[in-house]
């Protein structure tokens, strides 16, 4: 092969060039590598894969360098999605932020919301003054959310390797998840149900019938997904030994989440660094020692049913556990109190009338916290928890104003991708789409 390189472009590292030629695989460039690539005195090819192949999971793009169906080189291209959230989030109040974020990984919207609303109530420093219902209803809906999520990587996996019956089911499974979700916050996705200082509104009347009704399904769907992969000789075949990483390469590159957890690591941050109360719930970290793809399918299936075991003891606790799911300080926490009227979802009738009939001083409050929004002592916070992907950090920044001076997300598809040439080269080119679907990135999360 040539000594060519297909590397990111860099303007301020122009001198500092590796061997070789660089190009830059940013986008509309695809004319000078296709030029570089003729240039070479060796036969290759080089394939452009996505940023709209169906098994890109979004819009990825991979360069591949092929030696026959050999990859040689891998390089990873993104920004196909940007849609610059949190430089948006600057010009929204504290609250209306969480309108943004849970956007991002748009599979795992709750998770988006929640990390970012534990980073303001750290600079709030009101932590320990979330109502424990809210807390449990948070954890509740999380691990509902990593179901749901992983559904996704597990049916979408499926249908990329030619398993089409377990995309079915995997959708399938994934709508009676959805289903709660709208029972429970009035949407199926993006849902901007958690906020700072507690979540939107309590749980409906029936939602916890609803959720055990799920409870008494889900295993035994989880155990038709199994029969449909975890022996069948195919997948086996297409998964095992495929995509390498060890823990070495985990460490190196940053990888947390299923990905690190397939290497025997058993790296939680819902049991090492708790948060939400997860210190008070029974459940266990799975782990493989495979380091491959099949380890990591394997890893996502025991974690959907550690998840359900979450959930059973959320709805045991949601039974005896009453009060506010908002914090009662009247400056910061948004009015939760809602119920169902004519009009759909509303305030509660009982705040209405005190705002508009009764209480000039309320009606002004409830406009400024609605319209301005409130304020948050100057600092910065970092904040974390374990999405379906792996470590999903906030650092949030205020300058003691009503809105965010800078919030950043650390993504975990974003990090996770590093992996990606360190799995694909050496492989087949087959094998690059188990190594994407092993990683599971939404690309909404990696450009936000």
């Amino acid at each position: 092969m040539s000594s060519t390189k297909y590397t990111e472009y860099d303007a301020y590292a122009a001198d500092e060039a590796a061997e070789g030629r660089v190009f830059d695989v940013n986008g509309q460039d695809w004319d000078r590598v296709v030029a570089g690539a003729e240039d070479g005195s060796d036969e290759r090819l080089v394939v452009n894969m996505g940023p709209q192949h169906p098994s890109t999971h979004g819009v990825l793009r991979l360069v591949l360098t092929l030696d026959g169906e050999t990859v040689n080189d891998c390089r990873v291209g993104i920004g196909y999605l940007h849609t610059g959230i949190e430089k948006n989030m600057e010009f929204r109040t504290w609250t209306q932020g969480v309108t943004f974020c849970t956007r991002m990984d748009y599979l795992a919207p709750l998770f988006n919301e929640t990390a970012y609303c534990l980073g303001v109530e750290k600079l709030l420093g009101i932590t320990d003054r979330v109502p424990e219902r809210a807390q449990i209803i948070r954890v509740m809906m999380m691990e509902l959310n990593r179901i749901s999520s992983h559904l996704v990587a597990i049916a979408t996996f499926g249908l990329e390797l030619g398993a089409t019956t377990v995309m079915l089911n995997g959708f399938i499974e994934r709508e009676y998840t959805l289903d709660l979700f709208e029972e429970i916050s009035g949407l199926r996705m993006n849902m901007a149900y958690v906020r700072p200082g507690g979540v939107a509104q309590d749980l409906p009347s029936g939602a916890l019938g609803k959720v055990r009704e799920y409870l008494d399904r889900m295993p035994k769907r989880i155990k038709a997904l199994r029969k449909l992969m975890d022996e069948n000789p195919v997948f086996l075949a297409r998964t095992r030994d495929i995509a390498y990483l060890d823990l070495t390469g985990c460490m190196a590159l940053g990888i947390t989440g299923p990905v690190l957890r397939a290497t025997g690591l058993p790296w939680d941050l819902r049991k090492s660094q708790p948060y939400c109360g997860y210190e008070t719930y029974d459940f266990d970290v799975p782990t493989q020692e495979s380091a491959d793809v099949y380890g990591r399918y394997l890893v996502r299936m025991a974690e959907m049913e550690e998840s359900l075991k979450i959930v059973e003891q959320c709805v045991e606790r949601l039974r005896t556990v009453q009060g506010p799911v908002m914090i009662e300080d009247k400056k910061i926490g948004w009015p939760a109190k809602l119920a169902i009227g004519a009009d759909g979802m509303g305030n509660s009738p009982r705040h209405i009338a005190h705002i508009m009939g009764t209480s000039m001083e309320a009606l002004i409050h409830h406009f400024k916290l609605v319209t301005e929004g409130f304020r948050v002592p100057a600092g910065q916070a970092y904040a974390a928890i374990e999405s379906p992907r792996g470590e999903l950090g906030v650092h949030v920044v205020s300058d003691g104003g009503t809105r965010p001076y800078r919030v950043h997300f650390r993504d975990p598809s974003f990090t996770n991708l590093q992996a990606t040439p360190a799995m694909a080269e050496g492989g087949m080119i087959a094998d690059v789409i188990a190594a994407v679907a092993s990683i599971d990135p939404v690309m909404g999360g990696v450009d936000r």
